[in-house]
């Protein structure tokens, strides 16, 4: 029996951060398909929970591209709408 506040899970830690990421890098790939205004901003949160909120550490690979698919997806959906917007195309 543990006492509390202390848990025996010792590499449950990096599993986390291994789940985040590669959660992030799917919605980064599929937000560049479909809903990327949506799944964009979620990849770049998982992405960035997943490094461990810094950028220093161990070789983040699928959490820092992640990272970045998060943020293309997010700009090429604000350039979308805003081209669609003032060419009143929007569907």
């Amino acid at each position: 029996m543990s006492s509390f506040g202390h848990s025996r899970r010792t590499g449950a830690a990096r599993s986390d951060a291994s789940g985040m990421a590669v959660a992030g890098l799917v919605c980064g790939i599929v937000g560049l398909f479909v809903l990327s205004i949506v799944l964009g901003p979620l990849a770049i949160v998982f992405g960035w929970l997943a490094m461990g909120r810094r950028w220093s550490g161990g070789r983040p690979g699928m959490a820092t591209a992640a990272f970045v698919l998060g943020w293309i997806d997010t700009v090429l959906a604000v350039i979308w709408l805003s081209t669609a917007a003032t060419t009143g195309m929007l569907f």
